[in-house]
């Protein structure tokens, strides 16, 4: 299918099939579908046209595609109708005829009769990667049905533990506690469901209808319905997208590795101004792909490749987001991996492994009070996760008691039908951006007149759509409203040029240098001491952009220094400092003498250089973004994971020539580092990732000391590719243009096969060296551990007694509504001590990370991150650390039970400065 895919509408329709006698052959490795007969009697009238997302009335658009669809057998078929034609779509061939009417000529009824086309298909049901007919695998079957509201997770505040929670007045960073947002929402519920009392049945569909691309000032618009006056949609995870005089932030990969929960909510708080400052409702973020695959477009955006990391990152961002009073949306649920096929692909996994790794930052978004979640362009074991039942009901709505709303990502809604799965607002409201057309809107109205759509489920929709305004107090007459156009920058009307940047650029400056890490560091060949006489700087990433930072619309492309990936997650540069610009500074003050070359390429005239040279500074980088975006022939994805540019033979070449060659990497996830890693001129190395519009100042205080590096790497740079458990899927899809979203009908299946074991945890299980394991990163200083200690807390609050005596006993958690998110599975079951020395001679900050080890019999991979802390450390000074465990960070879940449990056996854990090494061990008393 295109990136329409499947529209099922039906009005009150009848259908009457009949399948003819059809055969199958198998020849070696391909097999041709059978040859179907579907013949198809339908009243015209009775189906609903394809509505504007933004009509006035309940009138549909004449002349405007609509489309059906039902089920024959085990084959598929779609019907679109208009004045004009109908057309079918049988498994996966397209056949179209004209209607037949009646002898008076009214549009009363058509009879059709149509062949499928057969179609050769690849069959390699062993593969890992297989493709199958998308209509097969995702058709809901339109019928009535009914619907119950999910009823609001209860339980009863302690305020040590679990206290009552405004978003807006979020708990101190730290703090041992479990917050309740349950009062805020059961008191924005109230507001909501007033509100929408006084509604017509077309105005509550239109709280859940985008407005259509390019339709309104943001990149997702809800228009002004009565009382209630719409709502702004916008990107990014990093800053305000299209916005001016905004702050670049560093990318949601540099946050993660500062292991820092303080500047991951400051960081959160910040950016939350900003979209608040703009007139921002929604700010489109965080985003949480999980990094499963190394060379994933959009890993930059998130948070590592930890389910725990990324959890902790999440949790912090959102409620420093929401704290500044702007609706975070935790994205993309769930399994969007790669953005190679991104819209015809299926993410196929286990049950216990959606649990343990993919879904865990969503629970850890909700239990962070977030008030939107956003559905991905993928499959998700053969359903479409923005029509996906089992993650959006089952375990979003219920296991984990999200209270907010699910929205479509930009043109991800598959149905109208999409409802009764879960679906609450479809955006950016039409089918294909800039159709028109909605598979909500008139088409949504028609459903619930017909029956088919219980207006209760409605709604339950519009209610969770206006609570999430309430729940942030949005309703503030004071909250600003929309001062900027995504889509006109010059239009003077509507553009006010508001500066939302206040001090910000000092925070971004401290993230980029907390999450530098620092890889390699010979014989103390960093910080600089300033008395170098003559320095050398090597690489176009050392420099500015050639006519400024902005030259590529959505960053999609790469002159200078690169402080950001490209795509949707981006924003505009207000200024971006270069190292040229920052080192130069500080040389200044010196007295150093500096020299550079920018060209990648001229290997020969960087050589001869660095020749003399005091220290070389050599600046490489590698890109990737969204795959609307081709840079370089990578489509989002990166085709492989060496340096771009040449960078590998800029090194080597400086190298070459002068034995103190500290390199510095802007990099949007793991490079192979090896042609030159061990070359023994080159004396140290930095990790800045993509810092953001101050990436120049950050690294230059790493550079001279003035930043001790803390950061941490937030996954694993391998030696070879192929030892990383899984590789993009790239190659092509039969019907499909590379690059371009939808146009064909076939899905590519991606299996999950290392399961559980993604990153560290691979390498750990397959005894596979890395270059630099996760969590790996030096310092100036040194730091000895000591002192373990492990203590059990026990409360008495009584209810939850049984709860806890069950998971004690091995038996999994009950199924409940918010069973996931349960107090006496989450609040701080164990604390774990240790103390914490500075044994070197300047100040430092270190990240002491706690590892879980599960007995055998647990199925889990050999070590699993489940605590972490980030220290400050005077020389010669002793620090006590605190990391509490909770009941459910030593539980797995059990997919036959349903529920969390505590594995048999004895549950050690270490105590550890990155994943693989381990300064104190212990286990968890019984």
């Amino acid at each position: 299918m295109s990136f329409t895919r499947l529209a099922l509408w039906l009005a009150g329709t009848s259908l009457v099939l009949a399948q003819s006698n059809s055969t199958s052959s198998v020849a070696s490795s391909t097999a041709t579908t059978a040859t179907t007969v579907l013949s198809i009697s339908l009243p015209l009238s009775t189906i609903p046209a394809a509505s504007s997302s933004f009509a006035s009335t309940d009138s549909a658009i004449p002349n405007v595609t609509s489309t059906v669809s039902g089920t024959a057998g085990t084959s598929t078929l779609s019907v679109l109708s208009s004045s004009a034609s109908i057309s079918l779509n049988a498994t996966s061939s397209l056949a179209s005829v004209s209607p037949t009417s009646s002898s008076n000529g009214s549009a009363s009824s058509t009879s059709i009769s149509v062949t499928s086309v057969a179609q050769t298909t690849s069959a390699s049901s062993s593969s890992p990667t297989e493709t199958v007919p998308v209509q097969d695998r995702t058709t809901i079957p339109i019928e009535p049905f009914t619907f119950a509201p999910f009823p609001v997770p209860s339980q009863t505040p302690v305020p040590a533990v679990f206290p009552v929670t405004d978003p807006k007045s979020p708990p101190p960073v730290g703090a041992a506690v479990v917050p309740s947002f349950e009062q805020a929402w059961a008191t924005a519920y109230e507001k909501a469901k007033a509100l929408i009392s006084g509604m017509t049945l077309h105005q509550k569909i239109n709280v859940t209808t985008g407005v259509g691309w390019m339709n309104g000032l943001c990149v997702g618009n809800i228009g002004k319905i009565g009382g209630f006056p719409g709502l702004c949609l916008e990107d990014s995870p990093l800053g305000v997208r299209f916005g001016d005089f905004v702050t670049a932030f560093p990318a949601g990969i540099n946050v993660a590795t500062t292991w820092n929960r303080d500047l991951i909510r400051r960081r959160g708080l910040a950016m939350g101004q900003e979209h608040v400052g703009k007139g921002v409702n929604i700010a489109l973020g965080p985003m949480m792909n999980m990094g499963r695959i190394a060379q994933g477009g959009r890993n930059w955006e998130g948070f590592g490749a930890d389910p725990f990391l990324t959890g902790e990152a999440a949790y912090e961002t959102i409620l420093g987001l929401q704290n500044a009073g702007v609706q975070a949306n935790a994205k993309h649920y769930v399994g969007n991996e790669q953005e190679h096929y991104r819209t015809l692909s299926s993410s196929n996994i286990d049950d216990r492994t959606i649990h343990e790794i993919y879904t865990h930052p969503f629970l850890r978004s909700v239990m962070a009070g977030v008030a939107s979640v956003m559905c991905s362009y993928n499959l998700i074991n053969g359903t479409y996760a923005c029509e996906n039942d089992r993650t959006m009901n089952e375990i979003l709505k219920g296991e984990i008691g999200f209270q907010g709303f699910i929205m479509s990502d930009w043109g991800a809604t598959e149905s109208t039908m999409s409802v009764k799965t879960g679906l609450d607002m479809t955006m950016a409201g039409d089918i294909t951006l800039g159709s028109h057309t909605t598979f909500f809107g008139q088409n949504l109205t028609a459903y619930v007149n017909n029956g088919t759509v219980p207006e209760s489920r409605i709604d339950d929709m519009a209610t969770r759509v206006v609570a999430g305004w309430y729940y942030l107090h949005q309703d503030d007459p004071n909250y600003p409203t929309t001062n900027f156009n995504a889509f006109l920058p010059d239009d003077q009307q509507t553009n006010f040029r508001i500066d939302v940047q206040d001090d910000h650029d000092e925070l971004v400056r401290e993230i980029g240098a907390a999450s530098t890490v620092l890889l390699k560091n010979v014989n103390g060949a960093l910080p600089l001491t300033g008395k170098e006489r003559r320095l050398f700087m090597a690489g176009s990433d050392a420099g500015p952009a050639d006519i400024g930072p902005n030259k590529f619309a959505d960053q999609g492309g790469q002159t200078g220094i690169l402080a950001m990936g490209w795509g949707s997650g981006t924003a505009n540069f207000t200024y971006l400092i270069s190292p040229y610009e920052a080192i130069q500074q500080r040389a200044r003050k010196h007295r150093t003498s500096v020299s550079w070359s920018f060209d990648d390429f001229d290997l020969d005239r960087a050589g001869n250089m660095a020749i003399g040279q005091s220290v070389c500074l050599v600046f490489i980088n590698s890109d990737s973004g969204e795959d609307y975006i081709i840079v370089d022939d990578n489509e989002g994805d990166r085709q492989n994971l060496t340096a771009w540019h040449g960078g590998d033979e800029l090194v080597l070449a400086v190298a070459a020539q002068n034995n103190n060659t500290v390199v510095v990497v802007h990099s949007v996830g793991p490079l192979i580092l090896e042609p030159w890693i061990e070359h023994p001129n080159v004396t140290a190395v930095l990790w800045a990732g993509l810092p953001g519009n101050e990436a120049g100042n950050a690294i230059t205080d790493v550079l001279y000391g003035d930043w001790n590096p803390s950061g941490r790497l937030a996954y694993t740079i391998a030696k070879d590719a192929s030892d990383y458990p899984a590789s993009v899927t790239m190659g092509e899809i039969p019907g499909e243009t590379p690059g371009q979203a939808g146009g064909g009908d076939i899905v590519l299946d991606i299996t999950y096969t290392e399961e559980l074991e993604i990153d560290y945890r691979w390498f750990d299980a397959k005894n596979i060296t890395p270059r630099y394991e996760f969590g790996f990163g030096l310092s100036y200083t040194t730091f000895d551990y000591s002192n373990l200690n492990i203590e059990k807390i026990t409360y008495s609050i009584g209810e939850e007694q049984d709860d806890e005596n069950r998971w004690e006993a091995g038996q999994p958690s009950r199924i409940a509504v918010g069973s996931s998110t349960a107090l006496w599975l989450h609040r701080p079951a164990y604390n774990v001590t240790f103390d914490v020395s500075n044994t070197g001679h300047v100040y430092g900050g270190d990240i002491p990370q706690l590892y879980v080890h599960h007995p055998a019999s647990a199925g889990e991979p050999p070590s699993v991150l489940k605590g972490f802390t980030h220290i400050e450390v005077l020389p010669g000074q002793t620090k006590t650390v605190h990391i509490t465990l909770s009941r459910y960070d030593l539980s797995i879940w059990d997919v036959v039970g349903q529920g969390w449990m505590k594995p048999a056996g004895t549950i050690d854990f270490s105590v550890s400065r990155s994943s693989r090494d381990a300064k104190l061990h212990g286990s968890i008393p019984a």
